[in-house]
């Protein structure tokens, strides 16, 4: 497993046990201890992950966060934190954090972490051709997976990489109901227990970028009692009346 690995730590111990384990599995890694440094590093491209401490001299963690998902290219990120505090956590899976640890946390489970975020990654790229490109629409909605593009009306939408995978989630099943422990299975790749209003947190952001009316959506439609579903456009909601 060759894979290019990009640490912004600056506890120079804890980047050298992350270094040496991620080595051993065929990891080439680097590490910055600054978060500017680190940013522009991240930013000139050629890593397959990022992992990244949420306090940082100069920019902090979530600030790198912020600013890796506001770049057109996906590139998973785990997040590291020493805070006790579950805000700061729920701040960086926001934001866009595919994944994150609290110190003291088992090298072990680390490598394990980043293990899984390559194969979801992988199962994402190794997909079948066809399936991979294709497009969906809905209504005025258009989405191009492979080019990971989403139209509204011919007008572009400039969505986080979190929230294109919930709608393409959302739209490759019109119908089917999810509740938000699924969708953070299916979407943030495994469960985060006690974190399902981080699902309600992406869906109201993605119902502002595609819905006319996010009070009165046409696509993403609420279950009440239960989850989310995509409308079916076979039944009576959604486009045909808003819920």
């Amino acid at each position: 497993m060759f894979k290019r690995i990009l640490v912004i730590e600056d506890d120079s111990d804890i980047a050298h046990l992350i270094q040496v384990h991620l080595k051993e599995v065929g990891c080439d890694v680097t590490v910055e201890p600054e978060g500017d440094k680190g940013l522009a590093l991240a930013l000139s491209g050629g890593f397959d992950l990022i992992i990244l401490d949420l306090t940082l001299p100069g920019i902090d963690g979530l600030d790198v966060c912020k600013r890796l998902r506001e770049q057109p290219d996906y590139m998973p990120l785990l997040m590291l934190t020493a805070r006790s505090s579950e805000v700061d956590r729920v701040l960086g899976l926001e934001i866009g954090a595919d994944d994150y640890l609290t110190k003291p946390f088992s090298l072990r489970e680390l490598v394990a972490r980043v293990k899984a975020l390559f194969r979801r990654v992988e199962a994402f790229k190794g997909g079948d051709l066809k399936e991979r490109a294709k497009v969906i629409s809905a209504g005025g909605l258009t989405i191009e997976t492979d080019k990971r593009k989403v139209t509204v009306d011919g007008r572009e939408v400039d969505l986080t990489a979190r929230e294109f995978d919930l709608l393409v989630q959302f739209a490759s099943n019109p119908g089917r109901v999810y509740t938000r422990s699924q969708l953070l299975d299916l979407v943030w790749g495994y469960g985060h227990d006690g974190y399902e209003h981080t699902v309600n947190s992406h869906i109201n952001r993605l119902r502002r970028k595609v819905e006319e009316d996010p009070a009165r959506p046409r696509y993403v439609l609420t279950v009440w009692g239960v989850g989310y579903k995509f409308f079916d456009p076979h039944s009576e909601e959604g486009l045909q009346g808003p819920v």
